[in-house]
């Protein structure tokens, strides 16, 4: 039995057969699924409704179960305040994890790469609560 809260098959084989510097998007209901993600991206459409599943829930279940070298967030235009998810993304992260902030041209290019290993459509309302994780490799193994 897993002793890790994240218990999707679908998610779980991406993140078995992703390596390190995989990459992982966990995209809010605004993104645009099917023209900006890797080729090689397995799709998982947790989007049941506005609002379920949201980013923050996928971001928990995913640091119980992957290691986290890095993160990229969708950067709003200046003129825009920090969106407060952000804050929240840190509190998840494992601590010291570094968060590049990116327009959100760079930050769809970076989601189209052929590192891209796993999008996970969420039914997040907020916007730029978009989230490209990098995986790393998991501590403690000899």
């Amino acid at each position: 039995m897993l002793r890790y809260t994240l218990i999707h098959p679908e998610i779980l084989a991406a993140l078995a057969s992703a390596g390190h510097g995989s990459r992982v998007l966990i995209a809010d209901g605004h993104y645009p699924f099917a023209t900006a993600a890797g080729p090689n991206a397995t799709h998982v459409f947790l989007n049941l409704s506005p609002g379920k599943l949201s980013v923050t829930d996928v971001l928990a279940a995913l640091v119980d179960a992957a290691p986290i070298e890095a993160a990229a967030v969708m950067q709003p235009p200046p003129d825009q305040p920090t969106p407060a998810i952000f804050a929240e993304f840190g509190d998840l992260l494992p601590a010291g994890t570094p968060v590049e902030r990116l327009d959100r041209f760079d930050f769809y290019d970076a989601a189209k790469t052929d590192d891209v290993a796993l999008v996970i459509a969420t039914g997040e309302q907020r916007t730029y609560a978009n989230l490209l994780l990098t995986l790393g490799v998991a501590s403690g193994q000899p």
